[in-house]
């Protein structure tokens, strides 16, 4: 594979300490020849700065304050150079042989700006949780409901990523969900078989430990992108802010009272579009439709790129 393409890989960390070794390790043990590995640190004041220096030159790393996780990574793609980007949180890792099936589908769909595997959630000791809800094939209307692409195991065209301006360093959460969206209008995705990666679900994370924000900046995304959000993304906001549960290791928990709720909040997220609002709110009702519905906060983990532990 001597004109093998170079793939970039960013690691976004921040008192990573506890994960980042597994992280650096997965990406070292691909069999792909050529990666370049560079970590942006975001001021580390745990053991994170010297398991990187452990590392020596084959994991470069600048260690600075930036604006936050989606920041850190624009910042090292602007230091990298490959044709062929990706990005991988400091709790996330490749299974093998990831790095070289994204090159290959990549080059067997010269039309594609991404490609993505399946992922698999895991806990923090590495067990398997369970499947990322992956949509494969692909259908870019699915982004209207939700996040159905596992972000590590998705890998971007350089020229594409640059062209709709990175990633959107004021999101602190959602900047992946918001990045797909973006792209989707402009460029062509493929979902390839195999798992490629893992997820990692902790209470450090952003997308479990900052779930009001979570929420938020996904609905957010979904107003602004399409002036629509969805029953269940209202419907597990206003469980959230109930309860307070993660609706990930603690499943939301449903309320009538709460659904009854949500005709009136997502009035007001809807008010360009009330009639379609109360269309799909009142088709839940009825044998219990409205408890059927599935959690966006587990959705929203999917949405939630930033995940670098705080």
């Amino acid at each position: 594979m001597d004109q093998a393409p170079l793939v970039s890989i960013v690691t976004p960390c921040f008192n990573a300490g506890r994960f980042i070794a597994r992280t650096i390790e997965s990406v070292l043990a691909q069999d792909y020849p050529r990666i370049e590995y560079l970590a942006m640190d975001g001021g580390s004041t745990d053991e994170t700065l010297a398991i990187l220096q452990g590392y020596g030159d084959r994991v470069q790393y600048v260690s600075a304050r930036d604006g936050g996780a989606a920041d850190a990574i624009n910042r090292g793609f602007l230091r990298s150079r490959g044709s062929i980007f990706g990005w991988l949180n400091a709790d996330d890792t490749y299974l093998p042989g990831a790095v070289g099936a994204a090159v290959r589908a990549l080059a067997a769909a010269p039309e594609a700006a991404v490609v993505y595997g399946e992922g698999l959630w895991i806990d923090e000791r590495g067990a398997v949780l369970g499947r990322y809800p992956t949509v494969a094939p692909y259908d870019r209307s699915a982004f209207e409901r939700e996040c159905g692409l596992c972000q590590p195991a998705a890998f971007l065209r350089r020229e594409a990523f640059a062209a709709v301006g990175m990633l959107d360093a004021g999101l602190q959460v959602a900047f992946d969900y918001d990045l797909w969206i973006r792209l989707s209008r402009q460029h062509q995705f493929v979902a390839i078989g195999g798992t490629l990666a893992t997820s990692r679900m902790h209470r450090a994370s952003k997308s479990l430990g900052q779930k009001r924000l979570m929420f938020q900046e996904n609905m957010g995304i979904l107003r602004r992108h399409y002036g629509y959000v969805p029953v269940n993304w209202v419907y597990g906001y206003l469980s959230f802010l109930h309860d307070g549960r993660d609706q990930y290791f603690e499943p939301l928990r449903h309320s009538a009272f709460v659904y009854l709720a949500s005709l009136a909040a997502g009035s007001y997220y809807n008010c360009k579009h009330p009639g379609r609002y109360w269309r799909e709110w009142f088709s839940r009702i009825g044998a219990p439709a409205w408890r059927r519905l599935r959690s966006s906060g587990e959705g929203g983990v999917g949405a939630a790129g930033g995940k670098r532990p705080e």
